[in-house]
């Protein structure tokens, strides 16, 4: 069976019949980013993702990375192909092409990086972290530092990293350990241990920036003491030549469950006290300044997990239809029944249907952040930027959250679609689902999303990030009931109106006495959230498609706006009710989670 990723029609779809991304190419920064261009755009992206990445995916599984002599070795698979993605400016896809970037639209980048994700995570990560460390540099960075770094890291030459988790101090960051000590040059002596450090080190590239949390020596303890620093793994001069290397060392790689090809380090920093780094940005404020990575990198893991649910859903369709197994159920009692493929059968066609909608519901979700971002960058009026800022802010945790353990359930689909041979090795299910399992854990496990959520993205700027987004799902019920979707339309409505309930309920019990309540409901109030998204990007899609499905001649044109309306409409009529009673489990705010004697658990 080959293999393919994400459906290309459907990609387009959202890009020029949804969001329509080449209105961007009015504005001078997006110039020229046409419709021609980001159609051959994306079809080199797809070319390069199946011929270059997507081989290296099952054989970098099996090779793993492992650590020679203090050097990571990654499979031997990856190397000719980075070095395209390099050559191919496939890097820094979004940022400015004198600094080494295509300038590319972000929902565009999104698109492409879908495709490459879906292809082999675990290959996209070492880049991925790359251009995120640049950005921290492009954001916050001195000339100095924007001048021997930022090209680098953007061409690919270099890696980059970020460097956060401690043993003590993985999601209460504050507790770290690591220590700064100023320097007669300006500079900062670092020492300190970093755990599970994503893409920490690699033959691919000669040298690693690593952006490390520290904390002054005599600065405030907690968080409001940790500054941001430099920490290049080969020391970096003035005048841009590497000199001795900097007392990095990696003492050794996880062996884990999925994403076999990308090196999880363990980095100590300084061991000989020899380590140097450049403090960037302001003192103090490290926090602050790494949010601005850990954000793109919550956007980056739910566009992972969709990358795995999507390859998944494709691998599993193509299955559906080459399997020959069981007569037809209508056929049965036939003296000789034919056996059909499996896609005729209905509870097969149930886990498609319920793999497709996830999987095109989550795509729309993704990239309309991309939309918000891209609606930023060309407006002039900060008022509509102030307001995308805040949806891409509240929906940034229930993408990240609901996306990537929807992706998980959707691999596990996928698996049953296959039935036993989805549990063998030798098809692609069973990696897909390994490795999809890390999106919901790392750059802050799901709980921490719905904390996130709750906690500070809920009430921000008196809750009116919150109020734009139920506006923007209201002109879609708008839009939907004008072309003659009412139904669905009503539906989602007076599921709007009780998330809007169920948010009044779930909030004020956050600041009051039931607060620990609250936030033991947290996580099922993100799923509600995700719920009421993925209806709101469907009843969108409908909205689009079906005053066409009477207008277009092209017939598998009509067979795919057709299959847009029932896609929602399965989801709105299925799914949706299902959300509609995790609301009343959020309204009700069960005390059982915090009235649990802790060792009743086990006894």
């Amino acid at each position: 069976m080959s293999q393919q990723i994400a459906d290309r029609r459907d990609q387009d779809f959202v890009l020029h019949e949804v969001l329509n991304v080449a209105q961007f190419s009015g504005s001078e920064m997006y110039r020229d980013f046409t419709k021609r261009t980001i159609d051959m755009v994306l079809s080199e992206a797809r070319k390069f993702a199946v011929n270059e990445i997507l081989p290296t995916q099952k054989r970098g599984d099996e090779e793993g990375v492992h650590l020679d002599n203090g050097q990571v070795k990654v499979p031997p698979s990856f190397h000719t192909p980075y070095r395209r993605f390099c050559e191919g400016g496939w890097v820094a896809m979004a940022e400015a092409p004198e600094l080494g970037g295509q300038g590319l639209p972000q929902t565009v980048t999104l698109a492409c990086g879908e495709l490459f994700t879906g292809a082999n995570c675990a290959f996209l990560m070492y880049p991925g972290l790359t251009r995120a460390c640049g950005n921290i540099i492009a954001s916050l960075g001195s000339d100095i530092q924007k001048a021997l770094f930022l090209k680098k890291l953007y061409s690919g030459e270099w890696g980059g990293t970020m460097c956060l988790t401690e043993a003590n101090a993985g999601t209460d960051v504050g507790a770290l350990e690591s220590v700064a000590i100023p320097k007669d040059e300006g500079t900062y002596g670092i020492s300190g241990t970093k755990i599970f450090i994503s893409g920490g080190d690699s033959d691919l590239v000669p040298n690693v920036i690593h952006p490390v949390l520290a904390r002054i020596v005599g600065a405030p303890a907690g968080t409001r003491g940790i500054s941001l620093f430099l920490v290049p793994k080969l020391w970096v001069e003035e005048d841009g030549s590497i000199s001795t290397d900097n007392d990095v060392v990696v003492t050794g790689v996880e062996h884990k469950m999925g994403i076999h090809g990308n090196a999880t380090c363990s980095i100590v920093f300084g061991g000989q006290g020899r380590c140097r780094g450049s403090l960037i940005g302001e003192k103090n404020k490290g926090m602050r300044a790494m949010f601005l990575m850990m954000n793109e990198a919550r956007q980056g893991v739910a566009l992972q997990g969709q990358g795995f649910a999507s390859t998944s859903y494709i691998n599993a369709v193509n299955y559906a239809r080459e399997r020959i197994q069981s007569p037809h159920l209508l056929s049965m009692l036939e003296e000789a029944p034919t056996s059909v493929a499996i896609i005729e059968h209905p509870d097969v066609r149930r886990n498609l249907l319920i793999m497709k909608s996830y999987v095109s519901g989550m795509r729309s979700l993704i990239y309309y952040m991309g939309f918000c971002f891209d609606r930023i960058h060309t407006t002039d009026d900060e008022a509509l930027a102030e307001m995308y800022r805040g949806l891409i802010e509240i929906i940034t945790p229930v993408a990240k959250g609901y996306c990537t353990d929807k992706s998980f359930e959707v691999c596990a689909i996928g698996i049953q679609i296959f039935g036993g041979y989805g549990f063998i090795e030798e098809y692609p299910q069973a990696q897909l689902l390994r490795d999809c399992k890390i999106t919901s854990i790392y750059e802050g496990t799901n709980g921490i999303q719905a904390m996130d959520l709750l906690g500070r993205k809920l009430g921000m700027k008196r809750g009116k990030p919150m109020i734009d987004l139920m506006g923007e799902i209201q002109a879609t019920i708008a839009l939907a009931k004008e072309v003659g979707l009412e139904a669905m339309a009503t539906a989602v409505e007076a599921a709007l109106n009780k998330a809007g309930e169920c948010a009044m309920v779930i909030g004020g019990a956050a600041m009051g006495e039931r607060v620990l309540d609250a936030f033991g409901s947290a996580t099922l109030f993100q799923e509600c959230c995700g719920d009421l998204m993925m209806a709101w990007m469907h009843l969108w899609r409908a909205a689009v498609a079906h005053p066409k499905i009477a207008s277009t001649k092209n017939k598998k044109d009509k067979v795919f706006y057709q299959g847009q309306v029932t896609t929602a409409e399965f989801f709105i009529e299925h799914m949706l009710p299902v959300g509609l009673g995790k609301m009343d489990s959020v309204k009700a705010l069960t005390r059982t989670i915090t009235q649990m004697p802790e060792e009743a658990f086990v006894w």
